[in-house]
């Protein structure tokens, strides 16, 4: 498998005004201005981080998987990457990534999906859809926006690896992320950013065993 790109972030010395921990199988909502810097850390690694983006003035302008590959004609985010909404603007831009490649078709593990894929037993297990509906349905930010399950579209799958076969099939293998590890973006505007840490315990893409992630932003003057 081919990693690329892995570049490090330059403002590491730079406090942070948003230093947060989220658990693994909970939500996590957050304003991200233009211009200011988002980095995701795999703090324990090999987790899986269902992340969602939206235009804070208007949720009904939102990441789109399609245009963000189809515009750059590449499966897999890296460094340079732009994520582009459904209306075509660039939303954010990722500046450094000491992963080297994230997940845009993957999905998010659901109910209905664990079922189908590892048995009825796994029905009532918690998923990131799940968390998902939660942060939708209880958080102010996305209250204000009239935000509801309808506003759920394809996600990206920070960290996650997910190779896709010669036959267009996809694998949900072991990750290529470790200790450490982050992922770093530019908000191109107000963006809202809907996580859901992963609680996947079914298949290796958080080698069974979910963990935190760390939250971060900074203000660029």
């Amino acid at each position: 498998m081919n990693v690329q790109n892995v570049t490090k972030s330059k403002i590491d010395s730079a406090p942070a005004v948003v230093d947060e921990i989220c658990p693994a199988g909970e939500a996590w909502v957050k304003v991200v201005k233009k211009g200011q810097l988002f980095r995701i850390v795999d703090l324990e690694g090999n987790q899986a981080v269902d992340t969602l983006f939206y235009n804070a003035c208007d949720a009904l302008e939102r990441y789109s998987a399609t245009d963000t590959i189809r515009r750059q004609n590449k499966l897999y985010l890296t460094t340079g990457s732009k994520l582009y909404s459904n209306l075509g603007n660039v939303m954010l831009t990722i500046v450094a990534d000491t992963c080297g490649r994230h997940d845009t078709v993957g999905g998010a593990c659901a109910a209905e999906s664990n079922t189908v894929r590892y048995g009825l037993e796994k029905f009532p297990m918690h998923s990131c859809r799940d968390s998902f509906l939660h942060a939708l349905a209880h958080e102010p930010i996305c209250e204000q926006l009239g935000m509801s399950k309808r506003d759920i579209p394809s996600n990206i799958n920070f960290f996650m690896n997910v190779p896709v076969t010669e036959h267009g099939r996809l694998m949900f293998s072991d990750g290529v992320s470790a200790p450490g590890k982050y992922v770093e973006m530019k908000a191109e505007m107000d963006v809202v950013v809907l996580i859901s840490n992963c609680p996947q315990l079914n298949n290796p893409c958080n080698a069974y065993n979910p963990t935190p992630i760390q939250l971060l932003v900074w203000d660029m003057a």
